[in-house]
């Protein structure tokens, strides 16, 4: 098992282009897999989020979530404005799908 100590935000938050996107769903992937494997290892206990804080584990409640976390935000949210450049908010959709429930 590897430690893997990205910042998925702060990552999300540096997106320029394309290839810094890529980047991004490179280092959201390695964090799944992280937490699977200390899952593995060390079971988090039932109705509680990962080892990494992933709420979803399938790619279907990812998606759904994903999309549902983007049409609430569309406007921002109290704690969260809405990034000018857009590959920052489509990372920004994409990382919600880690956590939101």
């Amino acid at each position: 098992m590897t430690e893997i100590a990205i910042d998925l935000h702060a990552l999300a938050n540096q997106l320029v282009d394309e290839e810094s996107f890529i980047v991004f769903i490179s280092a959201l992937a390695a964090d799944w897999r992280e937490e699977r494997e200390i899952e593995a290892l060390r079971p988090q206990p039932p109705f509680s989020s990962g080892a990494l804080g992933w709420e979803n584990g399938s790619i279907g409640t990812f998606l759904e979530t994903a999309a549902a976390w983007g049409e609430s935000s569309a406007k921002g949210l109290p704690h969260y404005s809405k990034p000018s450049n857009h590959w920052g908010r489509a990372a920004h959709i994409l990382l919600a799908g880690k956590f939101y429930k």
